[in-house]
Order: structure tokens, then C-alpha cells, then sequence
């Protein structure tokens, strides 16, 4: 058998390293090909790493608290009868392999503003990886969020496409004036953006917020829109929890914000201190408190998600509606067929965070239809 490295990914283009957090299991254990054997942590997110292979877990190398570089070998995987000393020659050639090799240093495109009827938008624009092919692909992020929710999923996406990843009003580096704070009015923010950046009709995909926020924009500008995938849609089914909502909005320290947050994720783990640091001083920049109570007010209203059920079945372009089965801020879809409706085991309410790669496969697979 040949021997596998099990190594620190690379979640996000501008992840450089993380730390081990734990073994989930002992050294000696047979493990399958896609098994969760570490948790580890980078600045933004702390999730599990699968197995590469199947085979044995002959060698930890890593000890649990080692922050390592990106590529960095944490175990081997080998046959339960091969050789210490293979084993020692492999661990010695990828560290000498490793030590030879310049570190690269991957960094994000820089992030965009423009103006739109006087306020500001932010966005971040991802080139497509190979000569386009398709149309362009647009990410709404969902209440609180920013365009870095996608981080996980924007290069990978942009594979034959520009992907673009945009601060919604009221969030990230945009302008912290919603309106009146409803959907209408969001989406026409959305369709002048198509405009100031000459977009023909793209691939739109929303999460929770956004993927309401998408349908509207599908509803009132199909001319705009190619496809919709809606990721743990508001109105996609029985009302967002409504003691999350009203908790993130309260929330002014980080223990009260910790555990409305850990709802957000099918393992609460997940949660780090930097993420609740970072919710933290976004929440306390002027006019956010304001505009999150307006959204959830208006465009997240029982009203307005009730309305968006009932809207879905007039949609015109190609749908796709993802959830995951363990979302506790959206417990149960109610969307009738023919949209079809995508499941993510492992996923709470975040599955760009929680299964990035699934959750990448199934828009790709989705959209590519429609080219």
C-alpha cells in the first residue's frame, strides 16, 4: 500500500495555518477514506478533517495544541503490517520535501467599492480560474453575515465564472442604511449592482437572508437572474427561530453571543473567539443595532417569510433549495416539487461553513446545467 499524508488543509484562499485541536481517534485505528480522525481550528472556523485514504492511523505527528502551516503533515496512513522504517523515511523525505520548498503566499484579491443612489457597497470580486465559460455567480450572504461567509466556497466556485461575494446593506464594509429594511427594497439594491457592474443574468445563490433576498430578486428582475439556489432559506419552511434572531440582535458581550451563535452550527465547537470577536465589533459599528432590527422587522417578518413560501411556486428560473438536517434556526422545508430540495447531513445552518466541499459540489452540479 502506498503511504498517505494526512496534512493541515486549506480552508479559504487566505488561510496560512491552523491548530490541532484533537485526535478524534488513537494511533492504530483503522479508519475508511472520508472519516473525521482531527478537529482543528484556523483564525475563522474550526471544523474536522477527514480521512484522506483508508487504511491505518500508524503515526501521529502532530500533537494536539500544534499550530501548523497549510500543506503541514499531521499523521500517515499506511497497512497495518508495513514497515517502521518505511514509515520513518516517509516522515523524514516530507519534512526535507517541506523545508526545500518556498512558502507561497496566497492573498485574496483586494475587496471593491462603489456607489449605488449615494450608499456604499462592498464586494469581492473572484476571477474565474480558467477561461469563462459561464455566466457570472453571485453570493448574498445571510443576517449578521458579510461577504467573508464565503470564504470557503468562493474560489472554489470560480471555475469557469467570475463568482462575486457582496456586503448586503446594513453588514460588512456597506453602508449601514437599509430603508425601510424589507426585501423589495433590498432587491432593488441588488439589481443596481447587476447594473454599475454590467452583469448579464447570473447564477444566484442566497443564504438564509439572502437566499429570500434571491427569490425576490428572481421574482421582480427574472431578466437578471440565470438560476436561484437558496441555502437555508428564510420562508423556505416553518419560521426562523425567532429567540435566535431577537438574541443576535441583543447580544452586546461575548458570552451572551456565544451560545445564540452555537445555533447557527450542527457542532457548536465550530464556534471560535475570533468569530464571536469579529460579530462583536461589527455590532457595535454606528447604525448596525438599527438596521438589524429593521430586516428583522421587515424582511424577516413571519409575514414576509410566509409570503416567500407562498412566492417560491411562482418562480420562473431554475431552483435549487440546500438545507441542512440539523438546523436549528430552520428546523423543517416545506418547499413543494418540482423545486428540488438538496440535503447536507452533517450541516446545521452554516453548510458553507460546515460542509463547504458538499455544498460546493451540489451548486456546481446545479448551475453547470444552465450554461
Amino acid at each position: 500500500m502506498t503511504l498517505h499524508a494526512v496534512t493541515v488543509p486549506k480552508w479559504g484562499l487566505a488561510m496560512e495555518e491552523a491548530t490541532l485541536m484533537s485526535w478524534l481517534v488513537p494511533d492504530g485505528a483503522t479508519v475508511n477514506r472520508g472519516q473525521e480522525v482531527a478537529e482543528i481550528e484556523s483564525s475563522k472556523i474550526a471544523n474536522v478533517l477527514e480521512a484522506p485514504a483508508g487504511g491505518v492511523l500508524r503515526r501521529q505527528v502532530a500533537m494536539v495544541g500544534d499550530t501548523r502551516a497549510v500543506g503541514a503533515l499531521l499523521a500517515v496512513l499506511a497497512d497495518a503490517n508495513e514497515d517502521e522504517a518505511a514509515i520513518d523515511m516517509f516522515v523524514a523525505e516530507f519534512a526535507a520535501r517541506a523545508a526545500a520548498t518556498p512558502q507561497r503566499v496566497f492573498a485574496p484579491p483586494p475587496e471593491e467599492t462603489l456607489v449605488i443612489d449615494g450608499r456604499s457597497v462592498n464586494f469581492l470580486r473572484v476571477r474565474s480560474a480558467g477561461p469563462t465559460r459561464g455566466a457570472p455567480l453571485v453570493l448574498l450572504h445571510g443576517l449578521g453575515g458579510n461577504l467573508r461567509s464565503w470564504s470557503l466556497n468562493q474560489y472554489e466556485l470560480a471555475v469557469g465564472r467570475d463568482v462575486y461575494a457582496v456586503d448586503l446593506p446594513g453588514h460588512g464594509a456597506s453602508s449601514k442604511e437599509v430603508g425601510a429594511g424589507t426585501l423589495e427594497e433590498l432587491a432593488k439594491w441588488v439589481a443596481a449592482f447587476f447594473q454599475a457592474q454590467s452583469l448579464g443574468p447570473v447564477h444566484l445563490v442566497g443564504h438564509s437572508l439572502g437566499a429570500a433576498l434571491a427569490l425576490q430578486v428572481a421574482l421582480s428582475r427574472p431578466d437578471c437572474v440565470k438560476s436561484l439556489t437558496g441555502i437555508c432559506g428564510a420562508g423556505f419552511g416553518t419560521p426562523l427561530n425567532r429567540a435566535y434572531l431577537e438574541g443576535f440582535v441583543a447580544a452586546a458581550r461575548r458570552k451572551d453571543l456565544k451560545p445564540v451563535v452555537e445555533l447557527l452550527f450542527a457542532e457548536p465547537t465550530r464556534v471560535t473567539r475570533e468569530m464571536l470577536d469579529d460579530l462583536i465589533a461589527y455590532k457595535r459599528i454606528d447604525g448596525v443595532t438599527e438596521a438589524l432590527r429593521l430586516l428583522i422587522d421587515h424582511a424577516l417578518s413571519e409575514e414576509t417569510q410566509v409570503q416567500v413560501h407562498k412566492d417560491f411556486g411562482a418562480v420562473r428560473v431554475p431552483a435549487l433549495a440546500i438545507r441542512g438536517s440539523q438546523d436549528r434556526i430552520l428546523p423543517s422545508y416545506t418547499i413543494e416539487s418540482p423545486i428540488r430540495v438538496s440535503v447536507i447531513e452533517s450541516a446545521g445552518h452554516m453548510p458553507q461553513l460546515e460542509a463547504p466541499a458538499e455544498l460546493n459540489a451540489l451548486i456546481i452540479e446545479f448551475i453547470d446545467k444552465f450554461e
